[in-house]
């Protein structure tokens, strides 16, 4: 038992000393842009995926900023897609899984926004069709994928890929998680010290 405990660690700490720093980069890039031209962050993914895209949300809206909610400052505007149950089973039932997020995100996409699409396979057809909707109206996608990254991480522009052998989901979504954490953390302590240095309270 305790062997498979320490299995686990190690394959997870060798997940984390290997990530993609430089497509972090891109991705924090991509997202202060958003951020600065007031656009939209989309957020989804299926299962465990959309527990985290949820998860990601939240942190973005509100953690982020919790040192500083009575600011003035603005604050992110991140969507869950889609933003509710009944729009996920409408689509689904009416038109077809492999448009829970493309449907959705066509009432809504505009220019300044940005894509964060989740996927362990990163081939998950509901997922790709999103990505290229937003490929068509040159809308920057942040791509969560494991594994080899499949065609998600081909169409991504930040190519987030937690490489690990086929099927390794308990891992794959585990590092996932610690770098929603990681870029929660990253603009917490980036709004903290803009704030503190133009003195806005």
């Amino acid at each position: 038992m305790y062997k498979y405990i320490d299995n686990f660690a190690d394959e997870v700490i060798e997940q984390m000393r290997n990530l993609p720093k430089d497509e972090i980069a891109k991705a924090i890039h991509i997202i202060q842009s958003v951020y600065e031209r007031d656009g939209r962050i989309y957020v989804f993914g299926n299962g465990g995926s959309m527990a985290m895209a949820t998860h990601w949300v939240g942190d973005f809206n509100k953690t982020v900023f919790s040192h500083n909610l009575d600011s003035s400052i603005k604050r992110f505007q991140a969507i869950r897609l889609p933003s509710t149950e009944a729009e996920i089973t409408a689509w689904a039932n009416d038109v077809g899984f492999d448009m829970v997020f493309a449907g959705p995100l066509k009432n809504y996409l505009q220019e300044t926004d940005c894509l964060i699409a989740i996927s362990s396979s990163g081939n998950s057809l509901n997922i790709i069709k999103a990505v290229e909707l937003a490929k068509s109206h040159h809308v920057p996608v942040i791509g969560v994928s494991g594994f080899t990254g499949g065609k998600l991480n081909e169409l991504a522009d930040a190519k987030i890929v937690v490489k690990t052998k086929s099927g390794a989901y308990a891992v794959v979504e585990s590092v996932h998680n610690a770098i929603l954490h990681l870029l929660t953390s990253y603009f917490q302590d980036y709004f903290d010290h803009i704030i503190e240095k133009n003195g806005k309270k």
